[in-house]
């Protein structure tokens, strides 16, 4: 006779296929949690109990979307707006307007926030709410607004936008009456110019590659990952947390739930100390940024926008004379600045591979260091300097469907979709099999509400990708491999089609 208690061996090997997998950590002191989840995926998945679905578990080799019936059944749903209102109250006085200030004076006016584990949707909407309180002329800006969680479900209700009561908990007075409409349902759906404003996908933490540009990972100013580290074990939680930061523009600031609150987990972070509330701060690689933050920025500077000056032609560094770098560990990693810097960006240190080819001597001439510089600098978010690396990167070589693709990526980020649509169709006419441009354009589509025009070129891209092996590593796409590509546009079609 079955049982629907699983036995602690099976157990454990469960467990260590589901951090394998997923990163979460299920110790014997959480395995009633595991036997729960399992016993409510047995039925979903057509087993009979929670051993018999756990026996096939450990030995056999789910398919994506049965992993997503098991992650949808393991992880915590439970969410809600403006949660940790501490939180959110620092966001609005302190951290948002030192960073639009910030953008005022360089002149652009661009912002990129992710809600990592996004769950339901309720985080990264707040987020949205927020900024349009915060920045009275936000029509004006490039802001970017990523959400990604693991679990399909969870996406599909976010990317609705449909809540109940319970899901205002926590909101400030008066949120739900302003921000959302009611249906017919007695439900509450969030208002179209808050919604558009988000961008919901399928994201890994523990097994995706980012920062990327191919995802849009990279150079943010503002990452919330709350309530989802504590249940990784210890190396993916290092792993996590390291991705994490280089995803981060120097001085960004990552949000975390209380009880992750550990000095010892964030290296290169710096704790910023608030009422209430305990936020890091990527340390820059920079001697500047080294000194403790001090909120400096008065509300008529947030709330008034200096006038913008015209930006001096780009010029390129004057080459230092003397040219030498080293890795963290001391030694001298090569006499070629090019090796040095490509060294550099493959581990996540964008600033030190940029320095090093900008201070080489003789100066970068070759298009593959322009392409590293260009690359590096918009993982920094240096955009405008990544751009004229760009284009002397095509003025050397114009026939590079690499170099019109990343120029695409970065005119996109500075606002310019036409641009950016005529370097994809550049990049596409010059290697027709090139997945990420046909993606890209894809996404540049459904971003301008052409819906069946992105389903096109996303079917292109599907098509291209069943030719390739599922683990091949993509071209130019930072390690993103073809199997993970074809389950991010599978996943985006899924939660689009959502009503």
């Amino acid at each position: 006779m079955g049982t629907s208690v699983a036995p602690d061996e099976m157990l454990s090997r469960v467990s260590a296929r589901i951090v394998e997998t997923m990163g979460l950590h299920f110790p014997p002191e959480r395995w009633s949690d595991l036997r729960r989840g399992l016993s409510r995926a047995a039925a979903e998945l057509g087993f009979a109990n929670a051993e018999t679905c756990g026996e096939w578990l450990s030995s056999a080799a789910p398919t994506k979307a049965q992993w997503q019936v098991l992650a949808s059944q393991l992880t915590v749903g439970e969410t809600y707006f403006f949660r940790e209102p501490k939180t959110f109250e620092v966001l609005t006085t302190s951290v948002l307007p030192e960073l639009i200030l910030l953008r005022r004076r360089t002149g652009e006016r661009r912002l990129r926030l992710w809600s990592a584990a996004c769950c339901t949707g309720e985080e990264a909407y707040s987020l949205a709410i927020l900024l349009s309180q915060v920045i009275p002329d936000l029509a004006d800006w490039r802001v970017t607004i990523l959400a990604t969680d693991i679990n399909d479900g969870f996406l599909k209700k976010a990317a609705a936008g449909v809540y109940g009561e319970w899901s205002f908990r926590d909101a400030p007075p008066g949120y739900k009456e302003r921000y959302f409409r009611r249906t017919p349902e007695g439900r509450y759906a969030i208002l179209p110019e808050i919604k558009q404003r988000v961008t919901f996908a399928h994201l890994n933490l523990v097994e995706d590659v980012f920062p990327s540009l191919t995802t849009d990972t990279n150079a943010m100013d503002l990452i919330f990952c709350r309530n989802v580290m504590m249940y990784f074990a210890l190396p993916q939680m290092r792993k996590v947390v390291g991705n994490l930061r280089r995803s981060l523009v120097d001085g960004g600031w990552l949000v975390v739930s209380p009880s992750e609150v550990s000095q010892a987990m964030f290296p290169g972070f710096k704790i910023q100390n608030f009422p209430g509330v305990i936020l890091y701060r990527r340390g820059d690689e920079n001697a500047h940024l080294q000194q403790a933050w001090q909120p400096s920025v008065t509300e008529s500077e947030v709330f008034i926008a200096p006038p913008i000056e015209e930006l001096a032609p780009w010029q390129p560094p004057e080459p230092s004379p003397v040219f030498t770098a080293e890795a963290s560990t001391g030694s001298v990693l090569s006499s070629s600045p090019a090796a040095i810097a490509t060294q550099f960006y493959q581990d996540g240190r964008y600033a030190d591979a940029s320095d090093t080819l900008l201070n080489a001597s003789p100066p970068p001439s070759a298009p593959e260091e322009y392409s590293l510089l260009a690359r590096a600098l918009a993982n920094q978010g240096q955009l405008r300097d990544a751009l004229a690396w760009c284009d002397r990167w095509l003025a050397a070589d114009k026939l590079d469907a690499s170099g019109h693709y990343l120029r695409a990526v970065v005119v996109q980020e500075l606002g310019d979709d036409g641009q950016a649509r005529l370097a994809l169709q550049r990049a596409i006419y010059l290697r027709p099999e090139l997945v990420l441009a046909h993606f890209a354009l894809g996404n540049l589509a459904r971003a301008g509400g052409a819906a069946r025009e992105g389903d096109r070129h996303f079917a292109n891209a599907l098509r291209l990708l069943r030719d390739r092996p599922a683990g091949e590593a993509l071209p130019e796409s930072d390690g993103l491999t073809a199997g993970r590509l074809t389950e991010i546009i599978t996943s985006l079609l899924a939660i689009e089609a959502t009503p």
